[in-house]
């Protein structure tokens, strides 16, 4: 029996890894290469489509724009959903399940629904084509989202711990940041990533709200086609360093992720 579990757990991985593996050996070949049959393993290495990467301002760029508005996503969804959560794990007003209800329904929602008035109103104000408006925009299903893992982190920490620290003589900003916020790192670290992934990814939003001056690694990725056809290698280089942040991530927030499911609030 545990021989045919872990059979199948070993294909599973195997059925996961199958298409990272097969994207890295096609950003060592030409097209040539892949376009003239199934090989497993590249003939010729080449490291041109990497090259590629690094040197075109139009390819380089993207990560740099994609970095920039995705930091600036997580800065504020945290900055935002801090104070909020801790406003629903402490404090009981009117209407308080109806808002925080409503609060999820906006990540339900598909940023498709958005992406008219988003355009629109960007256009208007002359926030187009910048990066700041692709995290505000962001900001739109990072917050609701983070607003809710921390209110659960937030629900654990004992209420008796802030009336402690206003006893001792803390003023609020002070036992916040001093002594609440490093008790809840492990969900500030959760919700960082689910922040940062999503905003990574998302590509609706961000090819729609810019042009040239903020144009994200996913737009540039879509637009590969030239007068010889798809540069393929290009495309699966460009594809590899864009799972390299993704992984990064992941590694450095694995403990705080795992603990968010042990607390089963993730």
């Amino acid at each position: 029996m545990q021989t045919r579990k872990t059979l199948g757990l070993l294909l599973y991985i195997l059925f996961l890894l199958l298409p990272i593996y097969w994207l890295l050996m096609m950003s060592f070949k030409t097209n040539e290469e892949i376009l003239g049959g199934l090989s497993f393993w590249p003939q010729e290495f080449t490291f041109a489509n990497y090259a590629v990467i690094f040197t075109d301002p139009s390819w380089y760029s993207g990560y740099l724009n994609s970095l920039t508005y995705v930091s600036m996503n997580t800065v504020i969804s945290l900055l935002v959903a801090l104070p909020a959560a801790y406003a629903f794990s402490r404090y009981r007003f009117i209407g308080d399940k109806h808002m925080f209800f409503w609060l999820l329904t906006n990540r339900m929602a598909p940023p498709a629904v958005f992406l008219l008035p988003f355009f629109q109103l960007y256009s208007s104000v002359g926030l187009f084509d910048t990066h700041i408006a692709v995290a505000l925009a962001h900001c739109l299903f990072n917050v609701p989202l983070a607003v809710w893992i921390l209110e659960g982190f937030m629900s654990g920490v004992p209420k008796e711990i802030d009336e402690t620290a206003y006893i001792d003589g803390y003023s609020f900003p002070r036992f916040f940041i001093r002594i609440f916020v490093p008790m809840i790192r492990s969900g500030i670290g959760v919700t960082a990533f689910f922040c940062f992934m999503f905003s990574w990814v998302e590509l609706l939003l961000a090819r729609t709200l810019t042009s040239v001056n903020a144009k994200p690694i996913v737009a540039t990725m879509t637009r590969t086609v030239s007068a010889s056809g798809i540069d393929w290698g290009v495309l699966a280089a460009a594809g590899v360093l864009t799972i390299l942040p993704g992984l990064l991530v992941i590694w450095f927030v694995r403990n705080h992720v795992a603990k968010g499911f042990a607390l089963g609030r993730v």
